[in-house]
């Protein structure tokens, strides 16, 4: 195949409004997905600012003060967790889905088990993070009622890498 058959993937980066507990795959300009989150609570509110991903781990292990948690459904990271730059902080999925929608967690970005799994499958390892604490017009545009969301396929991380070589 030749170079021009598989352009690389323009960069993908992952918008986060905690206010709004939603979490944006954007692709350039392009909102891909749109999901719903829990950030965290009052008590542990969720860092701001502009991350990476620094690890993809599928069926993760939880470790707590003085407890481990093998993968599982009671484990709290659920079925994935990618790792941020931010130590301690990342988008894991969950054993409690109710608490989706909500400010529940300990600061990490919470989602349903099948849409972390898919989200797990969209981004890689050095892709851009972004969690804002207030709203602002690129928020309010990735967000708006009104926003296009993607129908068709896009090439996960893995599909795109494997094309490049």
């Amino acid at each position: 195949a030749l170079a021009q058959d598989n352009p690389p993937r323009l960069a993908r980066r992952i918008v986060v409004s905690i206010p709004d507990r939603k979490l944006a795959v954007v692709e350039g300009d392009h909102v891909v997905r749109i999901f719903e989150t829990a950030v965290g609570a009052p008590k542990s509110p969720s860092p701001t600012g502009t991350f990476q991903i620094v690890n993809h781990i599928a069926d993760p292990t939880w470790y707590g003060p003085g407890k481990i948690v093998a993968p599982g459904k009671c484990n709290p990271l659920g079925t994935r967790w990618m790792g941020l730059s931010r130590k301690g902080y990342g988008i894991h999925g969950t054993n409690r889905p109710d608490s989706i929608g909500h400010n529940a967690s300990h600061g990490c970005i919470r989602m349903r088990n099948r849409e972390v799994e898919e989200l797990f499958q969209m981004v890689a390892v050095g892709d851009q993070v972004e969690l804002h604490g207030e709203r602002t017009p690129e928020l309010d545009r990735i967000f708006s009622p009104t926003t296009p969301v993607t129908t068709t396929p896009v090439p996960t991380a893995t599909e795109t890498a494997a094309q490049q070589h």
